[in-house]
C-alpha cells in the first residue's frame, strides 16, 4: 500500500514570520508653566489729594475750624 503524496509540503516547526518594524512618535506630555507677570505700581508724590508741606504737618484742613485750628494756618 503506498501513501498519497501530499498536496503541500508540511512541517512540525513554527511558522514564524517576522513583519517590518512600525515607529511611533511619542511626544512628553505638554507642561503648563506659569510664569509671573509684572507687578505694575504707582507710587504718587503725594498721597493725600491737595496736602501741601511736610508729611508731619498732616493734610489741609477745608472744615470751619478756626485759623489757629490744626492744619488751619496753611488753609
Amino acid at each position: 500500500l503506498s501513501c498519497p503524496r501530499p498536496i503541500a509540503e508540511s512541517s512540525n516547526e513554527p511558522c514564524v514570520r517576522q513583519c517590518p518594524d512600525s515607529r511611533a512618535l511619542i511626544l512628553p506630555p505638554p507642561v503648563l508653566v506659569t510664569i509671573p507677570g509684572p507687578v505694575l505700581s504707582s507710587f504718587p508724590q503725594e498721597s493725600v489729594v491737595g496736602s501741601s508741606g511736610p508729611a508731619w504737618l498732616g493734610p489741609r484742613s477745608f472744615s470751619s475750624r478756626s485759623s489757629q485750628g490744626y492744619g488751619g494756618s496753611f488753609g
